[in-house]
């Protein structure tokens, strides 16, 4: 694999300001990005749509919307559809939430969920947007996402057609699951796998697990299986590097997408 499906995800090297990742980018002949609404809100939304699209690169994913278990969901993520369309993407990265007061449990979280989705979907749909369910790890179903599995994220994104909403497939969230292999060919039969991410998993977690997202190549994940088990299931978008890690945000962030770059090509 070339960098010609190569993605950036923002978050890899937070620490670039939005005009230095893409200026490193076009140096590097990096085709895509990832981007977050908080560092994209900061910099003014129609001002990195400007300078994504001068500088020639495809903005693969919105992160994130979400978070539907909690008050006040509507309005967010409808504005985060809209920021989408503003940044020329089609994928809108969905974490849908954990346990609430008004959600306690799993099953009442799921069906939040599920419930709000169908509120936005044909909203995206209109818009020309895909809403992707990201399922996060089980670590984190309770104050993050109550969606665990793949197949719970096809459970619900099923209800829907498929250019309204599908699913995110994540090595970091999924490598542990042997369904999951069975749920990536279901979801790429049926067109539903609107992101593909890498990030490797290494231990010790860090304290609060959220940072512990290793380099490609240096955890436990086989990387290149995923990526042979996603092409197979007909998928052929980009291939978006999304790390979350401490010790790669303390250091030169210049240094560090280099390194993501070869990180990719070798895996």
């Amino acid at each position: 694999m070339n960098l010609d499906r190569f993605s950036l995800n923002q978050m890899t090297v937070k620490q670039l300001a939005l005009p230095e990742l893409v200026r490193e980018c076009v140096r590097l002949g990096v085709p895509g990005v990832g981007l977050w609404r908080e560092p994209v809100r900061e910099y003014g939304v129609e001002a990195a749509a400007a300078l994504v699209r001068d500088a020639g690169l495809a903005v693969t994913t919105l992160c994130r919307g979400g978070f539907f278990t909690s008050d006040g969901w509507e309005p967010d993520n409808r504005a985060a559809i809209d920021e989408a369309v503003a940044l020329g993407t089609d994928t809108l990265v969905l974490v849908s939430g954990g346990l609430t007061p008004a959600c306690p449990d799993l099953p009442s979280a799921r069906a939040r969920i599920a419930e709000a989705i169908g509120v936005l979907a044909p909203y995206a749909g209109e818009r020309g947007v895909r809403l992707a369910i990201e399922p996060l790890h089980p670590m984190y179903a309770s104050d993050r996402c109550a969606v665990s599995t793949l197949d719970q994220a096809l459970e619900i994104a099923e209800r829907f057609p498929a250019e309204q909403v599908g699913v995110t497939v994540d090595t970091y969230h999924l490598w542990w699951d042997d369904r999951a292999p069975a749920a990536v060919a279901r979801a790429g039969a049926a067109g539903r796998i609107h992101s593909f991410q890498l990030a490797d998993w290494t231990t010790p977690l860090p304290a609060g697990a959220l940072d512990g997202r290793g380099q490609l190549g240096t955890g436990a994940i086989d990387l290149a299986a995923w990526a042979g088990l996603v092409e197979k299931a007909g998928y052929t978008g980009p291939v978006e590097v999304e790390l979350f890690n401490g010790e790669l945000w303390a250091r030169d962030g210049v240094k560090v997408l280099e390194e993501t770059l070869e990180a990719f090509l070798a895996v």
